[in-house]
């Protein structure tokens, strides 16, 4: 990042998109729930990023410094969005990493558990959504880009505590969305009973 603050090296500015523009992709993907916006405003992260090259200290982390332009983005065009009352809740990008697949072998699972861990998956995308933003934030730095808390600090500049009161709060509330939700899933997927059928054979 130095050689683009100082020579606008354009081979290396590459070098650093091919680095960081899946996690800018991704961080964007769950923020807004909108992988076509998405796209676009990594695009215009790096846009940013090499627009903005000459604010860059380096006596702070280089990812800190990504993070907030991209985070700045999205909180722009949610803005945008409550604005015009369209925020969208629209299938988020596929899992890619480690983080959004906690299932390192699949298998030996059959197809009927893989569609109930991918309508889980939905559910639980969905649920962040629907989190304020200030605990969609520090909920996706850490759990999906792998952030840790000091860094997230960093990048909201907040203090840490202040970071782990809303990664409790948010929490909590992702709990209070998903338990219903998760119950009714379970619970469509389950066969009938055998009380039913020997209902069923009565009739």
């Amino acid at each position: 990042m130095l050689e683009v603050k100082e020579r606008a090296d354009h081979q290396v500015f590459a070098k650093l998109i091919g680095r960081w523009e899946q996690p800018i992709f991704g961080l964007c993907a769950r923020m807004l729930g909108d992988t076509h916006r998405a796209e676009d405003l990594k695009q215009d992260t790096f846009v940013r990023l090499f627009e903005s090259r000459k604010a860059y200290q380096p006596t702070g982390r280089f990812s800190t410094f990504l993070w907030r332009i991209a985070l700045n983005l999205c909180y722009d065009e949610l803005r945008r969005r409550q604005r015009r009352r369209e925020l969208s809740l629209e299938e988020m990008a596929p899992a890619d990493s480690e983080h959004d697949n906690p299932f390192q072998s699949l298998d030996s699972v059959g197809p009927d558990e893989l569609a109930a861990r991918g309508e889980q998956a939905a559910l639980v995308r969905q649920a962040v959504l629907g989190l304020p933003e200030i605990y969609r934030t520090v909920l996706i730095l850490r759990h999906y880009e792998g952030l840790k808390l000091g860094q997230i600090a960093e990048v909201l500049e907040v203090p840490e505590g202040t970071v782990n009161s809303r990664m409790a709060e948010a929490l909590n509330r992702l709990s209070r969305i998903l338990e219903p939700k998760l119950r009714e899933s379970k619970a469509a997927a389950e066969p009938p009973s055998n009380a039913f059928f020997q209902k069923k054979a009565v009739l």
